[in-house]
């Protein structure tokens, strides 16, 4: 049966820097799940880190991707800014790439900290073949964050269980409510036959955070507010959904003079670290992740052997 190995954790843990050592070791090709690192000319702000050696190359059918000739990094770069991209895109298109990985002999990796594109990947999503309802949507697009979710509450007793941070983000509020409408019969997912190996990446979470304010940090100083004049230069709106995503929808604040630069930048780390506390919660609900700290040496000689021991069964 074909293998399929699984790299996941919060941000900051060190994933690539794993998935890269182990595709090395097992000649394998990572694919990111990474919701925020698919966009085109969006890095910094989103730490989409090219490792050091690695470049882009076009391939016909999936765009560029990142290549040091003998490993590749799928993932990167599949849309514009400009563009919508759902869960249901991430896996029509990783479904294949892993498909065609296999096909060429090697171990795909996916790694990252999106856990419903993760999830989607091993299991499949019954909702991510719901169609879009551009009329619908097109009715609740002014609506408000606090709006929307009464709409939803009122049609879904699922809604009572979203976390504040979806509960005031209008895009996965209008998804939701279009899923609740949704009357027809839904499709059935596609889900990969595979042997699936999770390897999570866990450190406490001083160390975490510690991490993430050196990480934004560096952002900031490293070309964020230049990554960010040249998007809205080209023409990118503060309501396109890359521009949701943490870090920017902050800096947006400051760009409207509601908050001064230290007080974004301080922002920012805050919703960084809450960000990765959430990606925590939903990871730790998976019972299949076998959990490492990547900065104990025990640790990591337990994941080797176990990674190994995997590759090698039948």
């Amino acid at each position: 049966m074909n293998k399929l190995l699984i790299i996941c954790g919060t941000t900051a843990t060190g994933k690539t820097a794993l998935a890269l050592e182990l595709a090395k070791k097992y000649s394998g090709d990572l694919l990111s799940a990474d919701s925020r690192q698919i966009y085109k000319g969006v890095d910094i702000g989103v730490g989409k880190d090219t490792p050091k050696g690695f470049v882009p190359a076009a391939d016909k059918e999936s765009g560029v991707y990142y290549s040091n000739g003998h490993t590749n990094i799928w993932g990167y770069d599949l849309v514009s800014p400009f563009e919508e991209f759902s869960v249901s895109h991430y896996l029509a298109y990783a479904n294949r790439k892993i498909m065609e990985i296999w096909d060429s002999g090697k171990l795909p990796i996916v790694v990252g900290g999106t856990g419903l594109y993760i999830n989607g990947v091993v299991n499949g999503i019954e909702t991510a073949g719901i169609p879009v309802n551009k009329k619908l949507r097109e009715e609740l697009s002014t609506h408000s964050a606090a709006k929307l979710f009464n709409t939803l509450t009122s049609i879904s007793p699922k809604a009572k269980a979203l976390n504040q941070s979806d509960r005031g983000n209008p895009r996965r509020l209008i998804r939701a409510i279009e899923i609740a409408s949704f009357t027809g019969k839904l499709p059935k997912p596609k889900v990969l036959q595979a042997k699936v190996l999770w390897l999570g990446l866990s450190v406490d979470l001083d160390t975490l955070q510690e991490k993430i304010h050196s990480r934004v940090q560096w952002r900031y100083e490293n070309g964020f507010l230049e990554e960010v004049r040249e998007l809205l230069k080209k023409g990118v709106d503060w309501n396109n959904q890359i521009m949701s995503s943490t870090g920017y929808r902050q800096y947006r604040e400051h760009v409207e003079g509601k908050v001064t630069a230290q007080e974004f930048l301080l922002s920012w780390k805050r919703a960084e670290f809450q960000y990765a506390k959430r990606q925590t919660t939903w990871f730790k609900k998976n019972k299949n992740i076998n959990w490492f700290n990547p900065l104990r040496a025990a640790d990591k000689k337990r994941m080797e052997e176990m990674v190994k021991k995997w590759y090698s069964s039948s």
